[in-house]
């Protein structure tokens, strides 16, 4: 499958499943409404568990490399797809994608997008001095209305 542009959306007459900012106080919060809306979408209960744990780990970049709040937004178009921004510094995606083999942990962690690109079915990163915006879809079994 090939990956969309950035700049895909749902159709604009869709809302959003779930739209949000966050810290780190909101995680817990967050990852149950992402939960819960992948399980409104169909999702399987270890498609759900993957899903939550890849749409965490861009949350947890985020706030640990992306200046520490951001924004989620959750859109069903054919597939369930997760948005994550933030504006912080940016970073060179190029070490980071694609990496076939699992990185060495460091001090600063470096496994947080190649965890991500393992339980996503696509990922995708725009990074500058302005801010960071990745976009994932789920790995499912099969496709949404």
């Amino acid at each position: 499958m090939a990956n969309p542009p950035l700049g895909h959306h749902a159709p604009a007459a869709r809302k959003p499943l779930l739209s949000t900012s966050f810290t780190l106080a909101d995680l817990t919060r967050v990852r149950r409404e992402v939960e819960a809306a992948s399980r409104r979408c169909g999702l399987g209960q270890d498609e759900i568990e993957n899903w939550v744990t890849a749409v965490n780990e861009l949350m947890i970049n985020v706030i640990r490399h992306g200046g520490g709040r951001g924004g989620l937004l959750l859109l069903l178009d054919g597939q369930l797809t997760c948005e994550v921004t933030d504006h912080g510094p940016g970073f060179n995606a190029a070490q980071y994608l694609p990496r076939t083999e699992r990185p060495p942990l460091s001090e600063t962690g470096g496994m947080g997008l190649w965890v991500v690109g393992q339980m996503a079915d696509y990922l995708l990163v725009v990074s500058g001095p302005a801010g960071t915006t990745i976009r994932i879809a789920a790995r499912t079994r099969g496709t949404f209305a």
